[in-house]
């Protein structure tokens, strides 16, 4: 994260087009929002495009493509930009700048998003690769929050910090299990999830009740037991459930949380998904 944010500030002041690449959740449009803030056209206001509903009318009408160039002097954000239809794709390439006119300034400083492996979706053919190459001037990728636990606590204080400053409440202090239990856990919802977390302490005001549905993986359990004497079948029998869990988590996060189609790709019923995400304490977040 340290070099993501080194290099988001070192062409925050470019005009360079840039693709932010992470999962849902991870805080994507903050990084956007970021950049945009530190650049010259912080001044001229910011744009963000829906691409999942936009149509090709709306996105004509956003960007101001009747004058065959992106609104003038802000920024523009393609929130999800893989959604983006075949028609929309072809608009949008014939409104970016060519050549030496995308360093000018008083053009519009063009930010994707998206949680797709994008050139995945150009060797299948739903995105072009024309338009690939052309918003992917720098490619910034956001790693999942299990993929950077020793973050949880520093975002725990920042989160605990600004909400009970907007909700004018005292800094609850979260004991050091607290904290252990929420760095062990997956977090499938990223940083979002995590924020929903520390606004639910904050509004209940226990933690033990904030965090009763919150259970350490089970591949930690299993090591903790095993140093306690348990035996070895029980620390398989949790490794066994912390690789199905993994399995469930690929699935969904490919067909992007729709649990009937990740059953179909795992093979089992959708009511024994639902079962199976019950019993291993994997929650299942809506779609984006």
């Amino acid at each position: 994260m340290r070099r993501v944010d080194t290099v988001a500030d070192d062409i925050a002041g470019t005009n360079i087009p840039v693709l932010i690449v992470g999962e849902s959740g991870t805080g994507k449009q903050a990084l956007a929002r970021r950049i945009h803030e530190k650049s010259p056209h912080r001044a001229g206001g910011l744009v963000r495009v829906l691409c999942g509903t936009t149509s090709p009318e709306s996105l004509t009408a956003q960007l101001q493509l009747s004058d065959r160039k992106p609104q003038s002097a802000g920024t523009v954000i393609f929130d999800k930009i893989s959604d983006l239809d075949r028609e929309c794709q072809r608009r949008l390439i014939h409104s970016l700048p060519y050549g030496d006119s995308g360093a000018h300034q008083d053009l519009a400083r063009i930010i994707s998003t998206t949680n797709q492996n994008l050139e995945d979706e150009v060797r299948s053919g739903r995105f072009r690769g024309d338009l690939y190459y052309r918003i992917n001037g720098v490619c910034l990728r956001i790693p999942p929050l299990r993929e950077r636990r020793e973050d949880v606590p520093l975002l725990i204080d920042y989160f605990v910090a600004k909400y009970a400053a907007r909700f004018d409440r005292a800094r609850p202090f979260l004991t050091p299990d607290a904290i252990s239990r929420l760095a062990d856990y997956h977090w499938p919802g990223n940083v979002r999830e995590l924020e929903n977390v520390v606004l639910k302490i904050l509004a209940i005001g226990d933690e033990e009740v904030a965090l009763s549905d919150f259970s350490r993986p089970a591949f930690a359990t299993a090591a903790r037991r095993n140093t306690n004497g348990h035996s070895l079948k029980a620390a398989a029998r949790a490794a066994s459930r912390e690789a199905e869990r993994e399995l469930i988590l690929k699935a969904l996060e490919r067909t992007r949380w729709n649990r009937k189609r990740a059953a179909q790709e795992l093979q089992v019923s959708y009511k024994s998904l639902l079962y199976k995400l019950k019993q291993i304490g994997l929650p299942a977040p809506e779609s984006e």
